[in-house]
Formats: structure tokens, C-alpha cells, sequence
């Protein structure tokens, strides 16, 4: 898991706003989206071949065709689908971890601030479209206060840093 310095420096997250990209990026692996993403190709790549076998003339444009297809068909809806989960699970997370779940709404609007409000329309998309994204969050955070505003200790973990300690007298 990783977070662009551009994130930081651009969107200026607040720390409720940080938690959401976490939760999101933990909850990728949390529901094995990797190995879903895996397995799509795997058998996208294996249909798309048995077409091309099958075709005897133009096979360079069926095979194009095919991929076309399969991307619109399969690999694009699936991708916006583990998006989607990535961020009901994601928002979760958070709250149960003590921060506000309406910070995911506040980060998208951030987001489409940043992005000049530019983007490709949903269907072509790895991702949700972001105004549906931030109205879809908006409509979870509700659900989630109940576990934002529990009582009770939250978890804390200490960062350990891998650096060696500074030496005496450097």
C-alpha cells in the first residue's frame, strides 16, 4: 500500500480525510481485489484467445474487438465495483478506528477541486464517477456515525521507526 506525496501536498488532507484513503487502500486488501482482478484477466485473456483462434479472417480486428469488449463489458464494471466496495468497507474502517466518516465526502469534494473537475465519463472508467462517489459516501457516513461516535478505547499503534537511532556525539 502506497500514498502519493501529491495527495498530501495537493489535497491537504485532514487526519479524518487520510483515514478514508487508508481504509479505502486497506480494504483492497482486506477483500482480495488483486486476486478477483487476476482471475477477470486470466479468463478474459483465455476467451479472447479462443475467439481469435476461431476466426480465420480478420483476426488482428476480431481480436481487437474482443478486447474492446471484454474491457467495456467485464474488466471496467468489475474495477468500479471493487472501488465501490473498497469504499463502503473503507469509511467503516475508519469510524471504528475514531475518525469521521463524513471526512470522505469532504475528501472527494477536495479531490474534484484538485482535478479542475475534469474526468472521463463513468462507463470508460476504472472508478466510480466522483460526484457519484462523494453522494455515495455521503449517504454511508450516517450509517457509520454509530461506530465513529462508540465509547471505548480505539486502536493506537505506535510508529516504529526502521532507522538506526543516531549515534551519541554525530
Amino acid at each position: 500500500m502506497a500514498i502519493y506525496t501529491g495527495l498530501i501536498e495537493q489535497i491537504k488532507p485532514t487526519d479524518d480525510e487520510l483515514a478514508q484513503v487508508l481504509g479505502h487502500e486497506i480494504s483492497h486488501a482486506l477483500a482480495k481485489h488483486t486476486a478477483e482482478r487476476m482471475s477477470v484477466a486470466i479468463a478474459t485473456s483465455v476467451a479472447i484467445t479462443a475467439i481469435g483462434i476461431s476466426q480465420d479472417d480478420n483476426r488482428g480486428l476480431v481480436l481487437t474487438g474482443a478486447a474492446l469488449a471484454a474491457a467495456l463489458a467485464i474488466e471496467l464494471p468489475n474495477s468500479r465495483t471493487a472501488e465501490a466496495e473498497a469504499d463502503r468497507i473503507g469509511i467503516e474502517l475508519a469510524a471504528k478506528a475514531g475518525y469521521n466518516p463524513h471526512a470522505a465526502a469532504t475528501l472527494w469534494e477536495k479531490m474534484g477541486k484538485a482535478s479542475g473537475g475534469s474526468s472521463v465519463p463513468e462507463f470508460l472508467s476504472t472508478h466510480p464517477a466522483p460526484e457519484n462517489r462523494m453522494e455515495t459516501l455521503r449517504g454511508l457516513a450516517p450509517q457509520m456515525m454509530p461506530y465513529y461516535k462508540a465509547k471505548g478505547e480505539r486502536p493506537v499503534y505506535p510508529l516504529k521507526s526502521s532507522a538506526a537511532p543516531p549515534k551519541p556525539g554525530k
